[in-house]
């Protein structure tokens, strides 16, 4: 191994060094599938914050993003202010709601809180939610696999499928350390290095390409757009709420993240979360634009990989040493990611499968290692997804959001906000939403209007829980109390 190397792998190991450092002092020995699961609701507003937000990005942020903005311009940044006003409207409309009926119902899990909701004694509910769970998941954790093994193969030119095994090895332990509390605090940490990471290298980089004029000039060279609006046609506003919907209506639907307003300490917090969540959220995703727009300039003859915009930069600019700290961001957003993603995942098959369908009367440390021992069956089956490497991080999380969005998005909203839902609408909402973004790809590629798969399997999914819910007779759902 080279200087370099050693260099990079000096920075990459004192970061990881700290991470542990706060995961050991944030460590409580957990007793119970609350505590593993959601923390015993006991998180201030400024875990909650990071939790929720620095859980969501991926390595989508540092790579998948900028890429778009890389080859399409400044009006790809639609994608970002979709996902800015959706995950507003989820601070709104879902935190507070779901934090106290969540309580009230004592649900753990997305599905426990439906059957719940719903009275469906049947278990069909937790099955659907499972199985749409399972799929959507397995794919969202392989995304972040596909981003680990890419960024190992670029730092120390480490074969791809050896670093993303390497990758399920970092990550486990993350959620084997102590669950849900010690990865917020986890996610605190590195949230806040990741957004100083994401603004600091693209204006350190700017000022070297001769600044904001030459790289409006050469974005316009290569004709990319260097507006949000080129034009007020009846076509480009279509293509941009199309562009807003197909990502902001996920956010109604991401387990990983809804987990997370469940498990605050107070109610009356989410406020302040909220305020401090989306101002992280603004400003990383504006400098995550700023990365993809000055990576145009930085790379005028373009880059085989547009995703590695922001890697390849950085090794072209950075000492080793600080190419590896830098790095350590990547990392950062991937592995607070993809660690919420599998304990979400394993919590599901834990509460949904194994103690309604076989234990009913498992005790609190049997349902912790049964979480833990769904982490690694999780991990493995992500791992042959992002081994074959069958596309983009851009297009898996695109899919996996959208999945998750339609099948579970709609039926939170109504089960929070409707009296005349019922079970039946509840199962079809699930099995549509899920399984008309499943074969969307398939479908869609045969309509000539480029429409993202969210926006017809989220509005199926809305219209079928209601329509079903009307032609079907009681049950009825439980009515919240005092929401």
């Amino acid at each position: 191994m080279g200087p370099m190397y050693l260099y990079e792998l000096t920075a990459i190991l004192l970061y990881f060094a700290a991470l542990l450092t706060v995961g050991i002092l944030s460590y409580r020995k957990h007793l119970s599938a609350t505590d593993f699961i959601i923390g015993s609701r006991s998180m201030n507003y400024w875990l909650t914050a990071l939790a929720a937000h620095a859980s969501d990005m991926s390595s989508w942020l540092f790579m998948g993003y900028p890429a778009a903005i890389f080859m399409g311009g400044i009006f790809k940044g639609w994608a970002a202010i979709g996902l800015v006003t959706f995950m507003f409207l989820n601070w709104q409309l879902v935190a507070p709601k779901i934090r106290i009926a969540t309580e009230q119902y004592n649900s753990l899990t997305f599905s426990s809180f439906f059957e719940s909701r719903l009275a469906d004694t049947s278990g069909t509910i937790r099955i659907f939610t499972a199985i749409m769970s399972l799929v959507f998941y397995t794919i969202y954790i392989s995304a972040g696999l596909v981003g680990l093994g890419l960024l190992l193969e670029t730092l120390f030119n480490i074969e791809y499928s050896i670093g993303i095994f390497l990758g399920i090895l970092i990550v486990i332990p993350y959620v084997f350390i102590g669950g849900y509390l010690t990865l917020a605090w986890i996610d605190l940490f590195q949230g806040l290095f990741l957004m100083c990471v994401i603004i600091f290298v693209p204006l350190y980089i700017l000022p070297k390409i001769g600044g904001w004029d030459t790289m409006i000039a050469e974005i316009s060279h290569k004709d990319l757009t260097t507006s949000l609006l080129p034009d007020f046609s009846a076509k480009t506003l279509f293509i941009i709420v199309l562009e807003i919907l197909g990502w902001g209506l996920g956010y109604f639907g991401q387990p990983h993240i809804i987990t997370k307003f469940m498990g605050i300490r107070h109610v009356h917090e989410i406020g302040k979360a909220k305020l401090i969540g989306m101002t992280w959220m603004v400003i990383s995703l504006t400098a995550a634009t700023l990365v993809g727009l000055v990576g145009i300039s930085f790379f005028s003859g373009g880059l085989a990989d547009s995703e590695q915009v922001f890697i390849e930069m950085v090794k072209e600019t950075f000492h080793p040493f600080f190419i590896g700290l830098i790095l350590c961001a990547v990392l950062a957003a991937t592995i607070n990611a993809m660690s919420s993603q599998v304990l979400v995942l394993s919590s599901s098959l834990t509460e949904d499968f194994y103690k309604r369908i076989f234990r009913k009367t498992a005790s609190a440390k049997e349902l912790l290692i049964v979480s833990r021992a769904g982490v690694i069956i999780v991990a493995l089956i992500a791992f042959l997804i992002a081994y074959g490497k069958l596309s983009t991080i851009y297009s898996l999380v695109l899919y996996a959001w959208s999945g998750l969005g339609a099948a579970f998005g709609p039926l939170l909203l109504l089960s929070l906000y409707s009296k005349s839902i019922n079970k039946f609408g509840a199962w079809a909402g699930i099995l549509l939403g899920g399984g008309i973004s499943a074969v969307w790809p398939y479908i869609g590629k045969h309509i000539p209007i480029d429409i993202p798969m969210i926006v017809p399997a989220f509005i199926i999914s809305f219209l079928s829980i209601v329509i079903i819910s009307k032609l079907t007779e009681t049950p009825k759902a439980r009515p919240l109390k005092s929401l």
